[in-house]
C-alpha cells in the first residue's frame, strides 16, 4: 500500500477485518485482504444529497469506501445550509451531487466520488448494476418505489432459484423531526419496500369542494391560493416558486385574508412556506444517527464482518432516546417482489373505472399516483385510461365513466398498470363478486 494507506490510518478497521469475534458472521474470514477490498474493488451509490446524504457520503468516505456515486437532481438551497454541511453560501443554486462529489474529494485523500446531477429514472439498469449495494437518503416515497421496482427487476432466477449474485442490497434511512428509521432490503430475499407500504400514510389531499366552500384548517386556506386564487391572478405572470420570498410573502397575505374571513387561527409564514414547498421537517442530530446506522450497515454488508440488521429499525428522539429493531415480513402477493398479481375485489356492478383509479391511489398498500391502465379484452390489447398522454388521455377520458363491466373486463381479467411508483408494469386480477358474476350471465 501507498503512502496514503498508513497503518495509522486505518488501525480500527483492522482490529476489526483481521481479527475474528463474537459477532462475525459464519462466512467471515479475518484478513488484510477484507480492507484491501474495501479499499479498491467495493462501489456504493448514494441516492440523495441532502441532509442524510452529506452524511452517508462524510461516512462512507472515512469509513475507506472510495468508489462513491451519489445521485440528485436538487440544487443548493438557502435553507439547506443549516444541516447540509458539505455546502457553503457561495455553493447555492449548484448541483446538490456535484458539489457533495467535490467536498469530499478534497477533503478524504483517495476517495473518488462521482456526481450525477439528475433524477433516478434517468439512469438505465446497466448504470445501477455497477453497484455492490445502493443506500438512500431520500424525502421521496415515490423515488424509493421505484428504485425498489428497479432492483427488483435485476433479479436473475434460474428455474425458480434466485441467483445471489443478482441482489443488490438497498440501505434504506428515512428521518423526520426527532423521528428516524433505517432498513437493510435484500432484494427477493426479505421484505422490500412496497412489502411494507403501508406503514407510509398516504400523502394527505384535500377536496376542491371543502377548500373552496368550507374551509375548517389553516392548510385549507392556503390550499386555496395556491390552486385557486394564484392561477386566477397570476401575480407575478409566472408559476410559483417557493423560494422566491415575493411569492410566498403573496400567498401569505391571500392566505391570511381568507383565515381570517372564516375565522381560522394558527396561519403562519412558516407553514404557508412548507406547504408550497412540501417542506419535510429535518433535525441535524436525527440525520446524524440515521447516516451512522446506514453507513455501518454498508460496512457490514461489504465485509460480512457482523450479522446485518434484521431488518427495521425505528428511532425517536423526541423524549429521551428511543430505538427498537423488529423484523418485518415479506408480503405473499407484494407488487414489486412476489411476481403474483394482486386480486382488487369488485362488489358493485356498477363500479366505474374512475372508481378502479381512486382505489388504486387511495389503497394504503396501492398508493399509486397517476395510474395508466390496458388489459387484455377478448384477445386484444386494449388501452383503458392514461393520464401521462395528452392525446391518449383525450382519446380514453370517455371510458372513466363507464362500468368495468361496460368496458368488458370480466373475472379474473389481468389489468396491466404503468405508473411513477415504479419502472416496471404491474399486474392486477379483477375478481368480481359472485352476484355480479351471476348478473353479467
Amino acid at each position: 500500500m501507498g503512502s496514503d494507506h498508513t497503518h495509522r490510518r486505518w488501525s480500527n478497521l483492522r482490529k476489526v477485518l483481521e481479527r475474528c469475534g463474537p459477532f462475525c458472521r459464519p462466512d467471515f474470514e479475518p484478513s488484510s485482504e477484507n480492507l484491501q477490498m474495501l479499499l479498491e474493488r467495493c462501489k456504493v451509490l448514494v441516492v440523495g444529497a441532502g441532509g442524510l446524504g452529506c452524511e452517508l457520503l462524510k461516512n462512507l468516505a472515512l469509513m475507506g469506501f472510495r468508489h462513491i456515486h451519489v445521485i440528485d437532481m436538487d440544487t443548493i438551497e438557502l435553507s439547506n445550509l443549516n444541516r447540509q454541511f458539505l455546502f457553503r453560501h457561495k455553493d447555492i443554486g449548484s448541483y446538490k451531487a456535484e458539489i457533495a462529489a467535490k467536498f469530499i474529494n478534497a477533503r478524504v485523500p483517495g476517495c473518488n466520488v462521482i456526481a450525477h446531477n439528475c433524477e433516478i429514472q434517468a439512469k438505465d439498469t446497466a448504470f445501477y448494476q455497477q453497484f455492490h449495494m445502493i443506500i438512500c437518503g431520500l424525502d421521496s416515497i415515490v423515488a424509493r418505489r421505484w428504485l425498489n421496482g428497479m432492483l427488483m427487476s435485476l433479479l436473475v432466477y434460474e428455474n425458480g432459484t434466485l441467483e445471489q449474485s443478482s441482489v443488490i442490497p438497498l440501505i434504506d434511512g428515512g428521518t423526520e423531526g426527532f423521528k428516524g428509521n433505517a432498513r437493510v432490503i435484500l432484494p427477493g430475499m426479505n421484505p422490500c419496500i412496497e412489502c411494507t407500504l403501508d406503514l407510509y400514510p398516504p400523502q394527505v389531499t384535500y377536496p376542491l369542494c371543502t377548500i373552496a366552500n368550507t374551509p375548517r384548517l389553516p392548510e385549507h386556506c392556503v390550499e386555496y391560493v395556491k390552486v385557486i386564487q394564484w392561477p386566477k391572478e397570476n401575480p407575478f405572470d409566472c408559476a410559483i416558486d417557493g423560494d422566491d420570498p415575493q411569492h410566498i410573502n403573496w400567498i401569505y397575505e391571500k392566505s391570511n385574508e381568507r383565515a381570517t374571513q372564516f375565522g381560522i387561527q394558527g396561519l403562519t409564514y412558516r407553514l404557508v412556506q412548507g406547504i408550497i414547498k412540501n417542506i419535510i421537517p429535518a433535525v441535524a442530530s436525527t440525520n446524524a444517527v440515521i447516516a451512522a446506522i446506514c453507513a455501518t450497515e454498508a460496512f457490514k454488508l461489504a465485509t460480512s464482518c457482523s450479522a446485518s440488521l434484521n431488518n427495521y429499525m425505528v428511532l425517536n428522539n423526541l423524549d429521551g432516546v428511543y430505538t427498537y429493531t423488529y423484523e418485518a415480513e415479506k408480503k405473499q402477493n407484494c407488487l414489486a417482489c412476489s411476481q403474483i398479481p394482486r386480486e382488487i375485489e369488485i362488489k358493485d356492478s356498477s363500479y366505474k373505472l374512475q372508481d378502479l383509479i381512486e382505489l388504486l391511489c387511495e389503497r394504503p398498500d396501492l398508493q399509486m399516483k397517476s395510474p395508466g391502465l390496458t388489459a387484455i379484452i377478448n384477445g386484444k390489447s386494449k388501452t383503458l385510461y392514461i393520464k401521462t398522454v395528452s392525446s391518449i388521455e383525450q382519446k380514453t377520458r370517455e371510458n372513466l365513466s363507464k362500468t368495468l363491466i361496460e368496458l368488458g373486463l370480466k373475472d379474473d381479467t389481468e389489468i396491466n398498470i404503468a405508473d411513477v411508483t415504479t419502472p416496471n408494469t404491474v399486474t392486477l386480477r379483477l375478481r368480481f363478486s359472485h352476484s355480479d358474476s351471476n348478473s353479467r350471465q
